[in-house]
């Protein structure tokens, strides 16, 4: 599946993979982040 030119939300989990971490994965990917969040699914 390619993610090219496309707007992502990114919900990282606080347990899991944050957020950050996976923006940085993405970095240089031509993707548009919208927003980018780490919450507790507690």
């Amino acid at each position: 599946m390619s993610m090219d030119n496309k707007k992502l939300l990114i919900i990282g989990d606080r347990d899991g993979i944050p957020g950050q971490a996976i923006e940085a994965c993405l970095e240089g990917k031509p993707v548009e982040i919208l927003m980018s969040s780490t919450e507790c699914f507690v």
